[in-house]
């Protein structure tokens, strides 16, 4: 892919599969270190998302030349999380309904909802939780990535 046609789509979409990419490797390897069943270390999910909006948005705003308009920064940020959480979700499907259905059980002792909590439940959770941070570290990402003479809109125009 070349830099020529860089849009917020095409970059969030290339960044989201680079932070899904890291969110599998986190979760293979807490998989075969055993921590998959304590909930607690999943928050580094979180952090890398939040390193793959900000690469994502940084990407965009050298592409054009330090003048990126605020709202396809925060697009970009958005679609980098939207994208990340649905090719999680959907490795996450695979992984628990067919490589590893016991992850579930162990899930199942730790979670809250215990025998109410299947698949589809975690999944819509993952999609959640991805779409929810995204769009508050995009929020958060695009103050420091906003271009200097960004103005606030002052009066509908």
């Amino acid at each position: 892919m070349t830099n020529a046609r860089i849009t917020p789509e095409t970059n969030g979409v290339r960044y989201g599969l680079f932070a899904a990419a890291g969110m599998i490797v986190y979760f293979l390897i807490a998989s075969l270190t055993g921590l998959t069943d304590r909930i607690e270390f999943s928050f580094l999910n979180g952090v890398i998302l939040a390193v793959g909006i900000c690469f994502a948005i940084a990407n965009f705003k050298r592409y054009c030349q330090d003048r990126m308009p605020y709202l396809q920064g925060f697009g970009t940020g958005i679609i980098t999380a939207i994208v990340a959480s649905v090719v999680f979700g959907i490795f996450f499907v695979v992984y628990a309904g067919l490589l590893n259905p016991k992850i579930m059980q162990n899930i199942r002792t730790w979670d809250r909802l215990g025998f109410d909590l299947s698949i589809t439940v975690a999944v819509l959770a993952i999609l959640l939780q991805g779409a929810m941070a995204g769009v508050i570290i995009s929020l958060v990402a695009m103050q420091y990535y906003k271009s200097p003479d960004h103005k606030p809109i002052t009066g509908i125009e």
